[in-house]
C-alpha cells in the first residue's frame, strides 16, 4: 500500500520555522513498517509541541505497545507551533504523523492524551489542521476514530462533542481490546456507528453520543442516562493489576532535539498511599502497585543500552514511597556510577528524604532539591492532609545543605479552602527558616550561597477529590494573595514565581464543566485560542468574548459551591473511591482532622470493594479487612 506522505513538501518550508528537527521523524528507536491493505493505523496525538509530548511517559508506553502488535503501525503527531500552523496553511499541508508524514485524515484512530485542561483549543485546532471534523456527529464513514485517554478524562464531559471514545482508566488495559474491537468490525462492512456501539460495550469505554443529560431551571444537571442499552450506566476505571506482567518498552525514541525530559523516565510503581485532598491523580491512580526489583533493574538496562541517555528518572507520584527505594538507587548508582549515569526522583515528598538518598544521588550529579509543602502553616496543611510537618521540611533542607546541596525549590499552593492571610505569611516564614537553616551548616560545608524559590500555584478544585464541591477563589482574590506574599518575602535570597490566575480560572471551569461547555471551546478556537498554557499566546479576553458570545456564565462553574446532592458531571463514572469518603474526607478537613495514609491503616475509601469485584488478590491494597470495605466508618 502507497503512503500518500508530504515530505518534499514539509522539506520546503523547514527553513521558515524555529526548531524545523521536530517536524522531520526519523529519530533513533522511531518505528516504521510495511504498510499494507489491512494495516491499522493509529496516530498517537499530543496536543502541544514535540518537546512536551515526547517528555509524556504514557506516550512512550502506548507507542511501544501498539507497535508491537504487528498488523498495528502506531506514529505520532503533535501540535505544530504557531509558525509551523502558518506556513502548513498557506502551503496546503495536512497534520501528518512524523514516521510516515501520511496524513493523519487517513489513519483508523487519532488517539488524544488529555493531561491538561488548558490543551483543549489544541485538540480542536489539530483536528482542524487534519481536515478532521471538530464535531463527532459531523464525522464521515471513512474519517478516523477520535479517542482520548490520560486524568482529564475523569470528567470527559466538556469535551463530549468532539471525541468518540473515551477510555476511562489505564490505557494499556483498554486500547488493545479496542484494536481487536476494530480489527472484526473492519472486516465486516458495518457502519461507523456500529462499530461505536460495540465499543461502548466494553469496559472502560464511554462513547458520550449515546448519553442524555438533562438539567433543572436552575443550570444543574438533572439527570445523565443511557440513550442505547449497549451503553453503560456506570463507567467503570480499568487499572493493571500487576505491573510486572504488564507491557512496558525496551526503547524509546530518542529526539535530536532537547526535550523537558532528556533522560530515561522509568515508571517504579502506580498509585499514592497519601490522601491530600486536593490531589486528584491521588485518588484516580488508586490502589498502589509495585514492581518487582528485578524487574525495574532488567528494564533500566535495557531502556540504557537502547537510548544512550544519561540520567535514569525514576517515576511516580511519589517516589520515596517505593518500598526499597533506597536500595534500588544504591544498586543503581553502584551499577552506572562509573559511566556518570545520574540519579533523579522527580516526585519527592518532604517525610521521605534520607541522607542515604542523597548521598548516592549526589555522586554524578548535584542540582536542586524540589520539595512541596503546598500550605504555609500546619493548620492548613492539617486541612488539606498533607501530614508533614515544618519540622520535616526542616530536617530535610538540612540533610541537603549539610551535603553540599545549595538550592531548594518549594511548592505552594494559594486559595486553598479555610486559607486566610495568616496561611499566606506562614509561606514567607517558611521560606526564611529554609535561609536560615543554611547558615546553621558549617562554612566549612557551604557553598557559595543559598537559593530559596517559592513557586506557587492557584488552586484548583478538582472532580474525585474532597475539594471537588468547593468553589474556586475569584481571581481578584488570587492576585491579592499574591501581591501580599511577594511583599512578605523580604529575604534577598528568597525568590518567588506564581501562576497566571486567570489560567486557573479556565482550568477550573472546565475540570468540573459539563458537555454545555463544548460551545464555548469550539468558540474560544474560532477567535483565536490555541496553546492556551503559554504565556506568550495566552489571551484572557478572547475567553470571555466566548463566554459572552456563548451566554455561558463561567462562574458557574469556577466559583459556585456545589450542593452535596447535585448530580457531578462525572458522577456516571466509578473510579473505585465512593462520594461517601471524599464527603468525610470534606467534613474532616474543616474542623483540622487529618487521616492516615494506607501504610498505616485503612480509611475505607471504597477501593478495596472496587477490587474485590474483580476477584483480585487483596494485596493490592494495603489493609486486609474487608469486613467494612466500600464504606468508611470514621466518624469526626
Amino acid at each position: 500500500m502507497k503512503l500518500n506522505n508530504f515530505k518534499h513538501e514539509v522539506d520546503n518550508i523547514l527553513n521558515d520555522v524555529k526548531k524545523p528537527i521536530t517536524y522531520t521523524g526519523n529519530e533513533v528507536n522511531s518505528v516504521h513498517k510495511d504498510l499494507k491493505e489491512d494495516t491499522i493505523r493509529f496516530a498517537l496525538a499530543f496536543p502541544d509541541i514535540y518537546e512536551v509530548g515526547m517528555s509524556h511517559i504514557g506516550t512512550k508506553i502506548l507507542y511501544g505497545l501498539l507497535n508491537s502488535d504487528e498488523d498495528v503501525w502506531c506514529e505520532r503527531v503533535f501540535a505544530p507551533w504557531v509558525d509551523m500552523e502558518e506556513q502548513m496553511i498557506e502551503k496546503g499541508i495536512p497534520l501528518y504523523a512524523l514516521e510516515s508524514m501520511d496524513p493523519i485524515k487517513n489513519f483508523d484512530f487519532v488517539g488524544f492524551s488529555l493531561q491538561y485542561e488548558m490543551s483543549y483549543t489544541n485538540i480542536l485546532n489539530m483536528l482542524s489542521l487534519s481536515h478532521i471534523a471538530l464535531e463527532s456527529k459531523d464525522r464521515q464513514e471513512k474519517d478516523p476514530f477520535i479517542i482520548a485517554g490520560g486524568p482529564c478524562t475523569y470528567n470527559p464531559e466538556p469535551l463530549a462533542d468532539f471525541i468518540d471514545i473515551f477510555v476511562i482508566g489505564e490505557s494499556e488495559k483498554v486500547i488493545p481490546k479496542l484494536v481487536d474491537l476494530y480489527k472484526e468490525w473492519k472486516k465486516s462492512d458495518q457502519s461507523r456507528e456500529s462499530f461505536l456501539k460495540e465499543a461502548a460495550e466494553l469496559e472502560g469505554i464511554y462513547v458520550p453520543r449515546f448519553y442524555n443529560v438533562e438539567y433543572n431551571g436552575d443550570g444543574t444537571i438533572k439527570s445523565f442516562s443511557p440513550s442505547i442499552p449497549q451503553a453503560k450506566p456506570v463507567i467503570k476505571k480499568q487499572y493493571i493489576d500487576n505491573l510486572d506482567d504488564e507491557y512496558y518498552p525496551d526503547k524509546f525514541v530518542v529526539p535530536y532535539q532537547q526535550t523537558v525530559h532528556d533522560r530515561i523516565s522509568y515508571e517504579i510503581f502506580r498509585g499514592c498511599p497519601h490522601g491530600c485532598r486536593f490531589c486528584q491523580a491521588g485518588q484516580i491512580y488508586k490502589p498502589v502497585r509495585e514492581k518487582s526489583l528485578d524487574r525495574i533493574l532488567n528494564d533500566i538496562d535495557v531502556l540504557l543500552s537502547n537510548t544512550g541517555y544519561e540520567e535514569i528518572s525514576l517515576a511516580s507520584l511519589s517516589s520515596g514511597d517505593y518500598s526499597k527505594i533506597e536500595w534500588l538507587i544504591r544498586e543503581l548508582m553502584n551499577r552506572y556510577d562509573k559511566y556518570k549515569i545520574g540519579v533523579s526522583l522527580p516526585s519527592l515528598r518532604i517525610d521521605s528524604l534520607s541522607i542515604d538518598m542523597l548521598k548516592e544521588m549526589e555522586k554524578v550529579k548535584r542540582s536542586s532539591i524540589t520539595l512541596a509543602p503546598e500550605a504555609g502553616t500546619q493548620r492548613l496543611r492539617d486541612v488539606i492532609n498533607k501530614n508533614v510537618t515544618e519540622e520535616d521540611l526542616m530536617n530535610t533542607v538540612s540533610l541537603a545543605f549539610n551535603e553540599g546541596w545549595n538550592k531548594v525549590k518549594l511548592y505552594f499552593m494559594t486559595g486553598l479552602p479555610t486559607e486566610t492571610d495568616k496561611d499566606i505569611e506562614g509561606i514567607a516564614d517558611l521560606a526564611n527558616k529554609v535561609v536560615e537553616e543554611y547558615y546553621k551548616v558549617p562554612k566549612n560545608k557551604r557553598k557559595r550561597g543559598v537559593q530559596v524559590t517559592v513557586s506557587t500555584s492557584c488552586f484548583v478544585p478538582k472532580p474525585f477529590t474532597a475539594f471537588q464541591w468547593v468553589g474556586q477563589v475569584p481571581t481578584e482574590e488570587f492576585n491579592r494573595k499574591q501581591r501580599h506574599l511577594k511583599q512578605s518575602i523580604k529575604n534577598k535570597r528568597v525568590r518567588y514565581n506564581w501562576h497566571e490566575s486567570n489560567l486557573s480560572y479556565l482550568e477550573a471551569v472546565f475540570a468540573r464543566g459539563d458537555r454545555r461547555l463544548g460551545k464555548v471551546l469550539k468558540r474560544a478556537w474560532e477567535l483565536g485560542c490555541r496553546f492556551d498554557s503559554w504565556n506568550e499566546q495566552f489571551d484572557y479576553s478572547k475567553w470571555e468574548e466566548a463566554f459572552v458570545d456563548t451566554n455561558i456564565n463561567p462562574d458557574f462553574y469556577a466559583s459556585r459551591q456545589r450542593d452535596f446532592s447535585e448530580i457531578l458531571p462525572w458522577d456516571f463514572i466509578d473510579i473505585g473511591v465512593s462520594k461517601d469518603y471524599l464527603r468525610l474526607e470534606w467534613e474532616k478537613s474543616l474542623i483540622g482532622k487529618t487521616s492516615t495514609n494506607c501504610k498505616i491503616g485503612c480509611e475505607h475509601c471504597g477501593m478495596m470493594g472496587f477490587i474485590q469485584e474483580k476477584n483480585i488478590n487483596s494485596n493490592l491494597c494495603f489493609n486486609k479487612d474487608l469486613k467494612s470495605y466500600g464504606q468508611s466508618t470514621d466518624k469526626i
